[in-house]
């Protein structure tokens, strides 16, 4: 989803971007989009697509939430960024490269539960869970590309609003029956971006030099679960919707450990990017979902 749209951006800014992807066969290549083969089992990466960069940025991952986490689906979660990482860092310490940048996404999944009304910064160590030990490891991963001479810009992201799916796809479900579903008691912080944003984001670290270290992608106004799914249902339904609170025991037989995920609280500061001079179209809310299409 992320990907997709951030190589739009990147066309229209009139870059050349090329995609690694498992099976660029499935895909046709255009003068200045093309794809190339990565294949992390194999630890196998296309040597002239890594010769050519300039700038590398890094969204490869599986899903957190897309299935129940097993024993083996935290495995591909955590592996699916590390591996990857690690990958990448054998690419560039064996191939001849002129690679500046790396950008590469975390998330804040690194920070955990909240223990006081503080916002969360980057300074703040990771969570003792399994999120956080896989953000931990996700960032470590790729840190060794700052010893080959490259400058690397890590951003932890929160929830990602947009058309192509991500949060809104799964609370769009309920919705369209006329039920707003309500996590716990819905008083939770959500810290959320809108996927232009995040897109913006990636792009401004790649031509900004002064960017390194690790960043909070998310917007300056966190709002509460209860929020983020009332506004959504008025946004698709005017007044004819009905708030159904799904009890956290409930969550937690239907979830399992992925539960504690979306009944704990992350109020995430985005003050160092903004510092750097970055502005955002979508700073609150409702601003972001006047700015999606959201069928009635």
């Amino acid at each position: 989803m992320i990907g997709k749209a951030l190589a739009k951006e990147l066309l229209n800014r009139n870059f050349e971007v090329i995609v690694l992807t498992r099976d660029p066969g499935k895909y046709s290549n255009t003068s200045r989009l093309r794809y190339a083969k990565w294949n992390v089992e194999e630890q196998a990466i296309d040597k002239d697509a890594i010769g050519k960069a300039d700038h590398i940025v890094h969204l490869a991952g599986e899903n957190v939430s897309d299935k129940r986490w097993t024993k083996k689906r935290k495995k591909e979660i955590l592996e699916s960024r590390t591996l990857t990482s690690a990958l990448l860092v054998k690419a560039l310490t064996e191939i001849p490269n002129k690679v500046k940048t790396v950008v590469s996404a975390s998330g804040i999944g690194w920070y955990g539960e909240q223990k006081n009304t503080k916002p969360f910064v980057e300074t703040d160590p990771p969570a003792q869970d399994f999120l956080g030990e896989t953000c931990k490891q996700w960032e470590e991963n790729i840190e060794p590309v700052t010893s080959l001479g490259k400058r690397l810009v890590r951003f932890r992201t929160g929830i990602v609003l947009s058309n192509e799916g991500g949060a809104l796809k799964e609370f769009k479900k309920y919705l369209r029956f006329g039920i707003a579903t309500i996590l716990g008691n819905g008083k939770q912080v959500v810290s959320w971006i809108h996927v232009d944003d995040l897109v913006r984001l990636f792009v401004y670290a790649i031509e900004n030099d002064s960017l390194h270290g690790a960043y909070n992608a998310v917007a300056p106004y966190p709002v509460t679960n209860k929020t983020f799914v009332i506004e959504l249902a008025k946004k698709m339904k005017g007044r004819f919707f009905i708030p159904v609170y799904v009890p956290s025991f409930a969550l937690k037989i239907i979830l399992g450990e992925m539960s504690i995920e979306v009944l704990k609280s992350a109020n995430v500061s985005c003050e160092k990017i903004r510092q750097t001079g970055f502005t955002f179209l979508y700073p609150s809310y409702e601003a972001a979902l006047h700015g999606l299409t959201i069928p009635v």
